[in-house]
């Protein structure tokens, strides 16, 4: 199944929506967008095409209703997913989407472009979740390409899962929780061995943490931006 998405934020009116394939969106209020889905995607074989536009002085909080779950397809255990952002001057765009959650024998492979024009204000988080309950074999890799006006702002690519260069006896992480700010001025934060916060030569800053479970993973939302452990059911402090 072939899916594409468009949605475009302007200033002073109400996002307009296009959506066909396996994947919807609602508004949900006078600048939110829920992402919804409306068949099982994606499966193997699987395309999802994203784009979402903020022009200028325009604001988007985007979200979804419930985790994406990627599965494996009787042909092709392969899924692909393209998400592109594009913020113009004074836009400013919120991602928090539901974790994808990679099913075991399923490979999913995301890459995300952002664009963001020098006064624009971006918050972009992503988290990944290999395997079910009691499922470990499925495998995830993504990229991020971000550029400030005409400048490469990050190029970062993550892999997680069976057959990667994570997937030793040693440490095998599982779980990805990472989030790109920008504008950001903080410095380096670390947090313990598994999670850290890392300024970008261009302005922003990406967070990234792993380990075996999201409920486990160190993450970057609380008020101040400082890190907590997150454990099932709780809530960020504050």
């Amino acid at each position: 199944m072939r899916t594409e998405l468009s949605i475009v934020a302007a200033a002073g009116t109400l996002p307009e929506i296009h959506a066909s394939g396996g994947l919807a969106a609602r508004r949900t209020g006078p600048d939110t967008v829920h992402l919804i889905g409306t068949a099982a995607t994606p499966l193997g074989g699987d395309e999802i095409d994203v784009s979402v536009a903020v022009g200028p002085g325009a604001r988007l909080a985007l979200r979804s209703v419930a985790a994406t779950i990627a599965l494996p397809g009787a042909a092709t255990r392969i899924s692909f997913a393209r998400w592109r952002f594009e913020v113009a001057d004074g836009g400013e765009l919120d991602v928090r989407t539901e974790p994808t959650i990679v099913a075991g024998g399923a490979e999913h492979r995301a890459v995300t472009t952002v664009l963001l024009a020098a006064n624009a204000r971006l918050r972009l988080r992503e988290r990944v979740q290999i395997g079910r309950a009691d499922e470990e074999r499925g495998a995830w890799r993504g990229d991020l390409i971000a550029d400030l006006a005409d400048v490469p702002l990050l190029r970062h690519r993550l892999e997680l899962g069976a057959r990667t260069a994570t997937d030793d006896a040693l440490a095998a992480p599982r779980a990805l929780d990472s989030e790109l700010v920008y504008p950001d001025d903080r410095p380096v934060e670390t947090f313990g061995l598994t999670a850290a916060r890392l300024p970008l030569a261009a302005g922003g800053s990406l967070f990234t943490a792993v380990g075996p479970r999201l409920t486990a993973t160190a993450s970057p939302r609380t008020p101040s931006g400082t890190a907590f452990s997150v454990s099932a059911g709780s809530q960020p402090p504050g």
